[in-house]
């Protein structure tokens, strides 16, 4: 059976604290939903400062989630990790681990806007050596042993529940982030289907003597929003799904590579373009890909029209891949 998201990032351009705060329960109570009808994974990332209102907390939501299910997986992808505090995320993500008995899965990039590596006074230019010492500090730190940390001995409390550590995948485009991972021994997350950094990584997993995998998405790995009626929510719809592309296509440039890449100006492009796309119940399974990524909430997307999608999702689409 294909593995099944649905992606959150809460983003609603103008949005006023009530309208967001609805947005938020409303993806915690979809995320219950999507749980109790077998659906596989809630995706979720981070990003700061953006005017749409993007989710900046992503392992704050991620709790939340957790605490509203029972089997799903809630990912992380990806978490900034240069702009967290490598002792407080090991804490962190090791109590939401033990509280959700392994259920979390963490992707750790190093962004591309360097408008947020501003906003936290962080300098982008040690984004490398921060990314380091960010993910060897969580794996020291899960063992509850005492370890050296800036020039001191620490140790932290609680381990977590999972052995040997919490899921933890090193997310990137580059071969940077594709030998970091297998120095460490992590798996990689490639940011877009990269089969050369892909290879790459493979190569210094023998040259390092250490073992991992590669999660990487396939060629083909649209956006979707199902509804009965495709041409009438492009129509209605339509702006809140180029919102968000366009969004994308202002930060990401020079090398960025991203799975959610578009250069569509107008509605029209991007429906043509694929990387959205609007499907009936009877399209979306006749798809035939290993995986399937819902985003109900694209773009500010009504809630009401949200929900519409998810239901046909997880009542028409799901029991059909399993059958």
């Amino acid at each position: 059976m294909p593995v099944t998201v649905v992606r959150f990032n809460l983003a609603e351009p103008g949005a006023t604290p009530a309208s967001l705060s609805a947005r938020y329960r409303a993806a915690l109570e979809m995320a219950a939903y999507a749980d109790e009808h077998g659906v596989t994974t809630v995706q979720t990332e981070e990003h700061h400062g953006a005017d749409d209102n993007w989710l900046p907390s992503p392992f704050t939501f991620a709790g939340a989630v957790l605490g509203a299910t029972r089997r799903i997986a809630v990912t992380v992808a990806a978490a900034i990790g240069p702009l967290h505090d490598p002792l407080r995320l090991a804490e962190e993500i090791a109590v939401l681990d033990l509280l959700s008995g392994g259920r979390l899965v963490t992707v750790a990039g190093i962004g591309y806007r360097p408008e947020e590596y501003a906003l936290f006074g962080v300098d982008r230019r040690r984004r490398g050596r921060l990314q380091d010492e960010l993910l060897e500090t969580l794996l020291k730190a899960w063992t509850g042993e005492e370890f050296g940390y800036r020039g001191r001995t620490v140790r932290l409390t609680p381990r977590p529940y999972t052995e040997p550590h919490p899921p933890l995948l090193v997310g990137g485009s580059s071969r940077a982030a594709a030998r970091r991972a297998a120095r460490l021994g992590l798996p990689f997350f490639p940011s877009a289907h990269l089969p050369e950094p892909a290879g790459y990584y493979e190569e210094r997993l023998a040259e390092y003597g250490t073992e991992g995998w590669t999660m990487m998405p396939a060629a083909e790995n649209p956006l979707l929003h199902l509804f009965e009626d495709p041409d009438r929510t492009w129509a209605e719809y339509g702006g809140h799904f180029l919102h968000e592309a366009r969004t994308y296509a202002s930060w990401q440039s020079g090398g960025t590579r991203s799975a959610v890449r578009s250069a569509a100006a107008t509605v029209r492009d991007l429906r043509a373009e694929g990387v959205y796309r609007v499907l009936t119940p009877e399209q979306c399974v006749r798809l035939g890909l290993d995986g399937l990524v819902l985003h109900p909430l694209v773009g500010g997307m009504p809630p009401a029209e949200g929900w519409r999608s998810l239901r046909l999702f997880a009542e028409r689409v799901v029991p059909a891949l399993a059958g």
